[in-house]
């Protein structure tokens, strides 16, 4: 840190990245990306877009939001798009939590709520998960408090049933609920029809798993138009032109060949479930998950040990020092080949350790 950093930001604890290492060619399975590349439409797309990236972006997303409401079944008011979905939830902390609005959220969940909520000078409510991982729907009724969910949770893959969601939206009628749905769309259940119902909820999505465009970081915040007109008013105070002609042009694209992309997504579903057995068959506990990718452990090894293992091997998948979870590990699901790889890979360095 330099001597002229705010003293404010002093004590900023950023999130860590998943790694993207040069050094070797990797099966690469550490940050939930799609192993699929998107198709050609959506690539020319993007091609003609940068010929004209002299000019500004449109900051109102018009075609884009036309296009995602007619996927989604929703109205071109309720779509808000955005530089990847972590900044729709920056915006929503920004918009809707400060000192007597803390910001809940589980204990093991993803990283950048809490980074979001340290950036905004935001008190944090950290509620546990249960024993066993899962979300008590029950510890979020009634809090009176802005509240973060992802469903699927990360790094678990676990789901909460939508009647409990619902239960939480009701039971906080004067606060925002934020639904992060990264990962629905290998298996889970959106939350996007209750946008109408209910007010003071917010759901982000993002196509960076799902649509094949973590490089091009475009995702979407769906509410009523009044709870998105107040995250507008954030957008436009810091990053009016947030999505870039590119990614606007990519989007459009991909709506309109969204069945390729929901073919890759149940392929997933398939390398997920073909992973989970093998490693079962391993010994390991493996988390019922409905993301693009498993937590998983063994007794065998620790997971820190297993990881540096693997990566020393060409497989990268994730590891997370947190003591709950320091045992567990969580691998992306790539293509069935990749998986074969790292299943193999994993055979062996358990067959070396006498496993």
């Amino acid at each position: 840190m330099s001597r002229f950093l705010t003293p404010k930001f002093s004590n900023l604890t950023p999130y860590v990245p998943g790694e993207q290492p040069q050094d070797m060619q990797y099966t690469k399975l550490n940050t939930n990306e799609s192993p699929f590349p998107p198709p050609s439409e959506v690539v020319e797309a993007m091609r003609e877009a940068g010929a004209s990236s002299n000019l500004y972006c449109d900051p109102t997303c018009k075609a884009l939001c036309e296009a995602i409401a007619g996927i989604y079944g929703v109205k071109p008011e309720n779509v808000l798009p955005v530089n990847g979905s972590d900044e729709i939830l920056n915006f929503a902390i920004m918009a809707f939590c400060d000192e007597s609005h803390p910001l809940a959220y589980a204990d093991i969940t993803y990283g950048c709520y809490p980074v979001f909520a340290d950036f905004n000078h935001v008190p944090s409510h950290i509620i546990p998960l249960k024993d066993d991982f899962t979300i008590d729907y029950r510890d979020y009724c009634g809090l009176n408090e802005t509240i973060v969910i992802a469903n699927p949770n990360a790094p678990t893959g676990m789901v909460m049933k939508k009647s409990e969601i619902e239960e939480i939206l009701r039971t906080n009628p004067n606060n925002v609920v934020i639904i992060d749905e990264a990962y629905v769309a290998f298996g889970a259940e959106s939350c996007i029809d209750l946008i109408e119902k209910y007010d003071n909820l917010l759901v982000a999505q993002t196509f960076s798993k799902s649509h094949s465009l973590a490089g091009a970081r475009l995702g979407f915040g769906f509410a009523n138009p009044t709870l998105l007109a107040d995250i507008n008013a954030i957008k436009y105070s810091t990053n009016p032109y947030n999505v870039n002609r590119m990614a606007q042009a990519a989007g459009v694209a991909a709506a309109k060949v969204n069945d390729y992309f929901l073919a890759n997504c149940r392929t997933i579903e398939e390398n997920r479930a073909y992973t989970a057995a093998g490693l079962k068959e391993m010994g390991f506990t493996v988390l019922p998950s409905y993301a693009n990718f498993i937590f998983a452990k063994t007794d065998h090894m620790e997971g820190g040990e297993l990881y540096q293992a693997l990566k020393q091997r060409g497989v990268l998948i994730r590891h997370f020092n947190k003591e709950r979870i320091s045992d567990y590990l969580r691998i992306t699901i790539g293509t069935k080949e990749q998986m074969e790889i790292f299943l193999q890979t994993t055979r062996e360095i358990l067959n070396e350790k006498g496993n």
